[in-house]
């Protein structure tokens, strides 16, 4: 069992979120950490803050993440896995940087990366390791020993991540109407990006036509979608939206925006929708306000029985997930035999990722990568 979860070389697991505000004061200053270097004045940011004052200025993200860290903590000591988890965010405390300053300080000189985020994208990877190479940035100027730092393979198609979500949507389907269920339509939810930004996510072999970020994203749908029909023997018609759009109006973003498609469906005489939000780890303020309350007060108004299935959060299964990455890149940094586990068509993702991976408009340093200028 102690050659199986051996996580040498590595001395200590990162959660590494995006973070939001906890209170009325903070949702201003989140907002401003989120869109630094763009110039948005803080009139608009303050517009843009409604949707987390209409929940007392409290995202739950946060409180997300630390359920996932007691989660993923509770795992690790049950099947002896000896790796402590540490928990930064790249926008509201505990800061990224502070954390990792702790983490140097208690000695942690291997540091594995888990970011809440399953999918290739620039904002959803290679953002992550841009911060990690600032934080480290920091510390170097600070005369700190820096740690080297590698990042978990993109998760999604990770039994442990698509399992959960099947049941998820199993349930919502449970929860239809009986007379509309076995015709409902199953709308997978993901957070749009820029056209561009899709078409050059993933390796540069995988960009195209929606790049790797679309291609992920369909895979895992197919895969939920043919666990429900397995399970339930009824074949539910299915469809990838977007939510989330924030850029500006004449840039071209991934389409179609789900309340678009509530609408569509509705039209086309789809009986009830569940929507399932696959793109998200948590429940955080982007499904808690584009699903929980803009997309489903617009399914009231079409008159559309919709409900909402659960994202991963802190299930169990998902946990274990993690578990097994951890041990499997401590396995292949060591030389040892490889298990990986990925479901679907697309195969477990890269350790490392690319030159080209991703990129960013204007190129800036990223740590965990073949590019890294950490090594």
């Amino acid at each position: 069992m102690s050659d199986v979860l051996d996580a040498s070389p590595y001395d200590a697991l990162l959660l590494l979120s995006f973070g939001g505000p906890e209170g009325p004061d903070d949702v201003v200053p989140f907002l401003e950490n989120v869109t630094r270097g763009r110039g948005i004045p803080k009139e608009r940011l303050k517009e843009v803050g409604q949707h987390y004052f209409q929940f007392g200025g409290v995202s739950p993200i946060n409180d997300q993440n630390r359920a996932l860290l007691d989660a993923l903590r509770k795992d690790f000591a049950e099947h002896g896995l000896d790796l402590p988890v540490y928990w930064g965010n790249r926008n509201w405390a505990p800061y990224l940087t502070d954390t990792l300053r702790d983490m140097v300080r208690d000695g942690r000189r291997r540091i594995l990366v888990l970011a809440t985020s399953a999918y290739a994208s620039y904002s959803g990877c290679r953002q992550y390791r841009e911060n990690l190479a600032d934080a480290l940035a920091t510390l170097e100027q600070e005369g700190l020993e820096l740690p080297k730092i590698d990042k978990l393979r993109h998760y999604f198609n990770h039994p442990g991540f698509v399992e959960p979500m099947v049941d998820g949507v199993i349930r919502s389907l449970a929860g239809l109407p009986e007379e509309v269920r076995d015709g409902a339509h199953i709308a997978f939810c993901t957070h749009s990006i820029p056209t561009a930004a899709a078409d050059t996510s993933g390796p540069v072999e995988a960009h195209g036509d929606g790049g790797a970020y679309v291609a992920q994203h369909l895979d895992v749908a197919r895969l939920i979608a043919d666990a429900v029909r397995e399970r339930t023997g009824v074949d539910h018609p299915w469809q990838l939206v977007y939510q989330s759009r924030s850029g500006a109006p004449h840039i071209p973003w991934l389409e179609p925006d789900i309340c678009d498609h509530l609408e569509e469906r509705k039209a086309a005489g789809v009986p009830a929708v569940v929507m399932a939000p696959i793109g998200f780890v948590s429940d955080h303020m982007e499904v808690l306000y584009d699903l929980d309350t803009e997309a489903t007060a617009k399914a009231e108004e079409l008159g559309l029985p919709v409900r909402r299935s659960a994202t991963v959060g802190d299930d169990p299964r998902f946990a274990a997930a993690v578990r097994e990455l951890v041990v499997e890149r401590a396995a292949a940094e060591s030389g040892r035999d490889v298990t990986r586990c990925a479901l679907g068509a697309l195969g477990p993702s890269h350790d490392l990722c690319p030159v080209g991976c991703c990129p960013a408009r204007a190129p800036r340093p990223a740590a965990a990568g073949a590019d890294s200028p950490y090594a």
